[in-house]
């Protein structure tokens, strides 16, 4: 993942802004914002990774790791951090106090024994954000899947799982939903028209997600748009993505592939994505238009 280069924001705006943070942001944000702390305090003391190697007798890895948020903070880490950075008494109280938060565990922590571990960033993430942009090529996003179709999903995603770790994953995927539904999450999600007609888990199935999404599209908080199959070639063709926006967080755009998940926090790189997203909004059926592409579809079953 990379580190958060262009995230300005100094110790001392941190320190006097941390306690405003909205209550229902979670670790996984406060985990980015102490990263980000820390690696502009080490680098106001002008200190490399090699005088903390030498200094405090950590890897490389453990630091690149603590400095791009990829694993969480310890309360000793960050004091002996704090020091060795030369914080004052101010900025080390506000760093221990945000990493005695971000260690705390959220909902998601009991679905962790499903989780791959390049998703489990995602779930986090995806909890904390106040909005998401979407394009997906050949699927219904998870957020707007049926249990059955889920199902179908994640067991093709992972033939070999047990019955029991689909089951779980089927249920965080549901979980997420939560507050989607509850109008906490805004979602604009365009899709290819391939994710309309691809039909998953059998006819049956696939017309109740249909119906489903027809239902989801209807919520304030959801913009549906679909890209149809006539408008040809466009700026993101084979590139499904997603991007997540936050109250007081830069934005991160989330790639996912068959063996991993990739994290894009760069300013440039979060500007393209909007871009790109802009243009599939021009591209893409109105919203009206896509439902009634969407019921077309389920009235040819």
């Amino acid at each position: 993942m990379a580190v958060l280069q262009k995230f300005t924001l100094s110790v001392a705006y941190f320190a006097a802004n941390v306690a405003a943070m909205p209550q229902n942001q979670g670790p996984g944000v406060r985990r980015r914002v102490l990263a980000s702390a820390l690696t502009r305090l080490r680098e106001d003391a002008g200190l490399g990774f090699d005088d903390v190697i030498k200094e405090l007798g950590y890897s490389k890895s453990k630091i690149s790791r603590i400095e791009s948020a990829a694993t969480g903070v310890s309360i000793v880490d960050t004091r002996a951090l704090a020091e060795l950075y030369r914080a004052d008494a101010e900025e080390r109280e506000w760093l221990l106090k945000l990493a005695s938060v971000a260690k705390k565990r959220g909902w998601w922590h009991v679905y962790g024994d499903v989780l791959f571990d390049w998703f489990s960033e995602y779930v986090v993430l995806e909890s904390e954000a106040v909005a998401v942009d979407t394009f997906e090529i050949d699927l219904i996003p998870g957020l707007f899947q049926t249990p059955e179709y889920a199902r179908q999903i994640v067991r093709a995603f992972d033939p070999h799982a047990a019955d029991a770790v689909v089951d779980k994953r089927v249920e965080l995927r549901q979980a997420r939903q939560g507050r989607l539904e509850g109008g906490l999450l805004r979602v604009w999600a365009i899709l290819d028209e391939a994710a309309l007609r691809r039909v998953v888990g059998g006819v049956e199935v696939h017309k109740a997600q249909l119906r489903h999404l027809l239902q989801l599209a209807a919520l304030p908080s959801v913009t549906l748009q679909v890209l149809p199959f006539a408008k040809g070639a466009h700026i993101a063709m084979g590139s499904a993505f997603a991007q997540l926006m936050f109250a007081d967080f830069p934005s991160v755009v989330y790639i996912e592939n068959l063996s991993g998940g990739l994290y894009l926090d760069d300013d440039a790189e979060n500007e393209w994505y909007s871009l790109a997203m802009d243009h599939l909004r021009a591209a893409a059926l109105n919203p009206e238009d896509s439902v009634s592409l969407v019921e077309r579809v389920l009235d040819n079953h």
